[in-house]
């Protein structure tokens, strides 16, 4: 389907036209349970049936099933207003089924009072919380499903927007928990040390250990809803932008000052079209109808869509459960709560590149996995169940926006809590065949030595949930059945879930580790490359790695080798340079680590290779390294790097000579902070260059005299 420039303005126009017939019909009433499935279009093989209903869940935007089978879901009473701080709304309910049905029919209130609760994960028999500004860890020591335990984990996160702030809670294979934080400002600290040097989260997501106490920021800026596969790759929704991927992670993105960007946040779908079934809501139609005339109206040449492109996305979710059909297996399920939908996303791998490409399924090309008539339908988030199946959290409210966005004339006609006394949870199964339960869901009164066969379970559920536990207990007596399941398991899955095990034991070594990096699966590689910058002998076989046929293994290989000296890795960095220099994901690799950003690695380049005078988009890492080195403002570093940017092609020598500006102002270079040399340099340039190199030598002396 093809949308033109025009259609969003003309079908606000329209749309005012009717609703102008219509004014006591402005929004539609809510529908029951039974009558709001009537208006599901889902796939065809698909069958979809409420599994929790209001009044036993109201409000819900995150449920997650514990090692027992146990269901806990978070209302967020306060939405879409700022939580207030005296006697908050959120809460968490502990939900049963009690008479087997496979329905839920009762319900108890875990813990309540939580201002913008979001996001859960369980943890030592209880539950870890975000709830900005903290991360709370509670627990029920009683056996009344209430918690009487609340300890502050962590204390510092933006709180100011409930849409966007740390959130969508994940164990990661890694033994690290991972949460997004949507890039927002914050100065962390743990909450059993309040006196620790505060962490800044400004511009990342957040991760954390729970065995070892370890917290850094992460790169990426997900708002609500993480998706990590298999291989801990990390994919993250943010409203209008439904998946993008954080290919390297922060750590090596922030091992020194000096990038010009820290960005890690990659958008890998071609288009934003979504297939809904609902007009724009009134407001959203004058909304957009507004905002597209004053665009017009200054000439921007920008569009404002008032549907079919995605401006709720929400909940993205890995797939992991083993009861749908296999290639179901890896999607990304994405809620679209403006959109009245969930997306189903496919990964494929882009030849030659570390990213992903995101695309649709087979059968979805111009429709949704699931798309409803219901305009109250809001799905927010959703969840692998232990019985393979899909469950979706149907927040279930006549409004979803918050209202500092919208202009105050519409927001008077609308009730921002009509739908706050209803929500639903769906089980979405394949149909036909024998359909599973949610009985005999018993992982935590397994043995440790149970536990490590688990790892092996085709349902990624039971295998995250077995290596948590393994990590809670530290039951070193399974070392050996670990190590045997590592050596011998034919499922890469399963050997990578065994290795990290060792790891979170304390068992791991040195042989392990190499073990991995010659492994079969690119995936098992890539974490012994990971693990392999502990053991410096193995420096060898991770630079040999940098020319892995997987691109993904190499760009690991790349970044890993950045964190050893520079005499050993700069002749392998040059050579990732030479083959993967046009990518931005491989120059970053280099850029981000002290060897691969030092002049050691510049006079190699200038003397080996033509490389740095390339002018087909891998001067970009000229421009860079030109940044880098003004922003450290080291004088004889500059004036290299101004003498051999006069021998470049015009094009490039004014590229590297706005970025050597850039660079100077970020460092607030100014007067006799720059050598006599310098000068020199530039006034060389100056009088050899055209207008335009004139023109940036200008600025550059304009920025030194501040």
């Amino acid at each position: 389907m093809k949308f033109n420039k025009l259609f969003p303005a003309a079908l606000a126009i329209a749309s005012l036209s009717v609703y102008s017939c219509k004014e006591k019909q402005k929004y539609d009433a809510g529908l029951s349970p039974e009558e709001s499935m009537k208006t599901f279009q889902l796939k065809e093989g698909f069958s979809i049936e409420p599994y929790a209903i209001e009044p036993h869940v109201m409000s819900p935007v995150d449920m997650v099933f514990d090692e027992n089978g146990g269901l806990y879901v978070i209302e967020m009473g306060d939405y879409p207003y700022q939580a207030d701080t005296i006697n908050p709304k959120g809460r968490i309910k502990f939900l049963t089924d009690t008479d087997g049905d496979g329905k839920i029919d009762e319900s108890v209130i875990f813990a309540d009072k939580l201002p913008s609760a979001t996001s859960m994960l369980p943890w030592n028999g209880g539950l870890i919380v975000t709830a900005a500004p903290e991360i709370y860890f509670l627990k029920d020591t009683t056996g009344d499903n209430k918690a009487d335990i609340k300890e502050v984990l962590f204390t510092g996160f933006f709180d100011r927007n409930s849409e966007a702030q740390i959130t969508s809670l994940r164990f990661g294979v890694d033994n690290w928990i991972y949460a997004n934080n949507n890039g927002q400002a914050g100065q962390v600290t743990p909450g059993n040390n309040p006196n620790a040097t505060p962490l800044s989260v400004g511009g990342g997501d957040f991760r954390f250990r729970m065995d070892n106490g370890k917290y850094e920021i992460e790169s990426g800026n997900g708002q609500f809803g993480q998706a990590i596969d298999d291989w801990g790759t990390r994919f993250f929704t943010q409203n209008t932008l439904y998946i993008q991927q954080a290919p390297i992670p922060g750590r090596y993105l922030h091992r020194h000052k000096n990038l010009p960007s820290y960005a890690g946040s990659v958008k890998i779908y071609e288009d934003d079209l979504m297939f809904q079934k609902t007009p724009p809501p009134y407001w959203r139609a004058q909304r957009s109808a507004r905002r597209q005339h004053q665009y017009d109206s200054l000439g921007l040449g920008r569009t404002e869509w008032a549907d079919s492109h995605f401006t709720g996305a929400s909940g993205g979710t890995f797939f992991g459960g083993d009861a749908f059909p296999e290639e179901y297996y890896g999607s990304i399920f994405t809620g679209e709560v403006a959109g009245n939908l969930v997306h189903r996303t496919v990964l494929e791998e882009v030849s030659g590149e570390p990213q992903y490409k995101a695309t649709r399924g087979k059968g979805e090309e111009d429709k949704e996995f699931l798309a409803a008539t219901d305009s109250w339908f809001r799905p927010a988030s959703l969840a692998t169940g232990p019985d393979g199946y899909l469950y979706l959290v149907d927040m279930y409210l006549q409004h979803i926006e918050t209202p500092v966005s919208i202009p105050d004339d519409l927001k008077a006609e609308m009730d921002f809590e009509a739908g706050s006394d209803k929500g639903r949870i769906y089980r979405i199964f394949p149909t036909g065949g024998e359909k599973r339960d949610l009985k005999n869901i018993n992982l935590g009164s397994k043995t440790s030595a149970e536990l490590v066969e688990v790892l092996a379970h085709k349902n990624q559920w039971w295998r995250q949930n077995a290596q948590r536990l393994i990590l809670e207990r530290q039951d070193k007596s399974i070392i050996p059945a670990l190590k045997e399941m590592y050596m011998t398991n034919a499922d890469p899955r399963a050997r990578l879930h065994a290795f990290y095990a060792l790891d979170g034991l304390g068992a791991m070594d040195a042989s392990l580790a190499l073990q991995a990096m010659q492994d079969a699966h690119e995936g098992v590689r890539k974490h012994g490359i990971v693990v392999s910058e502990r053991y410096p002998q193995h420096l060898g076989e991770i630079l040999k790695l940098t020319q892995d046929a997987s691109p993904r293994v190499a760009l690991q290989a790349t970044l890993s080798a950045g964190q050893f000296p520079a005499d050993k890795v700069i002749p392998t960095l040059a050579t990732v340079l030479e083959k993967y220099g046009s990518q931005k994901l491989f120059r970053t690799a280099v850029l981000s680590s002290l060897p691969g950003s030092s002049m050691a690695l510049f006079n190699h380049l200038t003397s080996k290779s033509t490389f740095l005078e390339d002018n087909s988009g891998k001067n970009n890492f000229t421009e860079d390294l030109g940044f880098i080195i003004a922003s450290r403002n080291t004088g004889k570093e500059i004036d290299q790097v101004l003498g051999y940017t006069a021998k470049l092609p015009e094009d490039v020598q004014i590229s590297v000579l706005n970025s050597i500006e850039k660079g100077l102002k970020k460092a607030g270079v100014k007067g006799n902070a720059v050598q006599a040399t310098t000068h020199k340099n530039l006034d060389s340039i100056e009088q050899n260059g055209s207008q335009e190199v004139k023109d940036v030598i200008a600025k550059i002396k304009n920025t030194i005299k501040g």
